[in-house]
């Protein structure tokens, strides 16, 4: 569990610097570049589907280079580009050329760092493992949302974004430098070149195959957080105050994840992955029509809650059944799939925003999330914590 931990580490102090400058992108690109809910949409359904289009291809590099550590390393190191680009935009355009650095390096770096999650899992402990995993990476981003919540406080009206973007920038350096901790497992290297995973397409389970379809299917109605922060903001809730939703949020789901991931080694996956799609169902109902504040802070923490259950769940599930020598890819794949389904995601929930009111995009979010979820517990079987 030392490299786990070393792992979440690095996602911990990467999380902390990116959740300092995040929470205020949308309402930075809303109040002072003036671009409306759709214009965010584009924004961020472009930035992660073009780091999702590369997940596929770093899983596949991943399992045919074995460089695990460092590819993860790499697609880290962007934080620090990312701050940097954020210095120098000017416009809504600059602002979606640093998401978009920002959102390929996550692409570079995500199916390099499960797989040496999932190589440090111990027997019937891949729950475990990926839930301790976002358990601190979780905490990162609610630690880095708190510190943004008191630097600008103490800036008052005066928002120097500029010096916030600086700052940001060491806790993303200190992040890089817990790879120095970090062991790879040593592998030999194949002697012959490695099919492309589309050769060896039959040896996909085919849970795995229904699930892949269960998350494209899920996140088309999973648009960006940044919708569930303007709804906020519409509810009426100040900009200081949506920071402190986003990191009850955070704080919530970085609690909850370890303790889920050790119940689904137990309990299996389905058992974890069902209910977790229903909370979402039931959180975009709530963000749709919730009656007040109070309501909207609830629905936060049960927002939190599924993040919790399905995060840390779901590559625990897709590592445990992927083939060997296929892991990093279908974790690479899984991401890219999802990110695909982001960009029409976000489009059609700024377009019902700004058609149809701030409840249209939240109720379409969460009729597609209970159809996913009937489809889970009607034809996916349950597994249990196995051997990774």
């Amino acid at each position: 569990m030392i490299n786990i931990f070393f792992l979440g580490l690095v996602s911990f102090f990467t999380d902390l610097s990116t959740e300092m400058v995040y929470p205020l992108i949308p309402l930075y690109l809303t109040s002072a570049l003036g671009a409306t809910p759709a214009m965010v949409g584009v924004i961020e359904g472009i930035a992660e589907s073009a780091a999702s289009l590369l997940k596929v291809f770093s899983g596949y590099m991943t399992d045919r280079l074995r460089k695990k550590k460092a590819l993860a390393f790499f697609g880290y190191a962007t934080g620090i580009l990312y701050k940097l680009a954020l210095l120098v935009a000017g416009s809504w355009a600059g602002i979606l050329g640093a998401r978009m650095l920002d959102r390929i390096g996550k692409g570079i770096r995500t199916a390099p760092r499960d797989v040496l999650v999932s190589e440090s899992a111990g027997k019937g402990g891949m729950g475990r493992a990926f839930g301790l995993h976002k358990a601190l990476d979780m905490s990162g981003a609610a630690l880095g949302i708190l510190i943004t919540f008191f630097i600008l406080r103490g800036m008052g009206d005066g928002f120097d974004y500029k010096r916030l973007f600086i700052l940001s920038m060491i806790p993303a350096a200190l992040g890089l430098g817990m790879f120095f901790f970090i062991k790879e497992k040593k592998e030999p290297h194949p002697t012959k070149n490695r099919e492309p995973f589309w050769k060896n397409i039959s040896k996909i389970d085919g849970q795995l195959r229904l699930y892949l379809l269960v998350i494209f299917l899920f996140t088309l109605g999973n648009s960006s957080n940044t919708f569930i922060l303007l709804r906020a903001q519409s509810a009426g809730f100040n900009t200081m105050s949506v920071i402190l939703l986003y990191f009850t949020y955070n704080m919530t789901a970085s609690v909850l994840s370890l303790p889920f991931g050790k119940l689904s080694d137990r309990l299996g996956r389905k058992r974890l992955l069902v209910p977790g799609y229903l909370a979402f169902s039931l959180c975009y109902l709530g963000f749709a029509f919730a009656p007040n504040q109070g309501m909207m802070i609830v629905v936060f923490v049960i927002y939190g809650a599924y993040t919790a259950m399905i995060a840390g769940v779901e590559r625990a599930f897709v590592a445990e059944i992927s083939p060997t020598e296929l892991k990093g890819t279908m974790l690479g794949l899984q991401s890219t799939i999802a990110g695909i389904a982001l960009l029409p995601a976000s489009i059609i929930a700024g377009v019902l925003w700004n058609a149809f009111g701030v409840a249209v995009p939240f109720v379409f979010g969460a009729g597609l999330s209970l159809t996913a979820a009937l489809i889970l517990m009607v034809f996916m079987k349950n597994r249990a914590g196995v051997s990774a």
